[in-house]
């Protein structure tokens, strides 16, 4: 998922699907320890959309804030 798709998204589904790709770490680095893992970079790939998908939530947050704030 690019930016630009997580961009189109609302907060909310963003927050679920940061959950969902915090879960599937979770459950790759389990399968990694266990060497039952086949694909190691998708560890990687998990972790780049985690990140992809904070980064946009704290934007969000941000704009946010300083909205409320200009409106004072």
């Amino acid at each position: 998922m690019n930016s630009k798709e997580v961009r189109a998204l609302s907060t909310e589904k963003i927050q679920s699907e940061l959950e969902n790709a915090r879960e599937e770490l979770f459950n790759l680095r389990f399968q990694f320890n266990s060497g039952q893992l086949k694909d190691s970079s998708r560890l990687r790939v998990t972790r780049r959309t985690i990140a992809r998908l904070a980064t946009i939530l704290r934007e969000r947050s941000i704009a946010s804030q300083i909205a409320a704030q200009k409106e004072k």
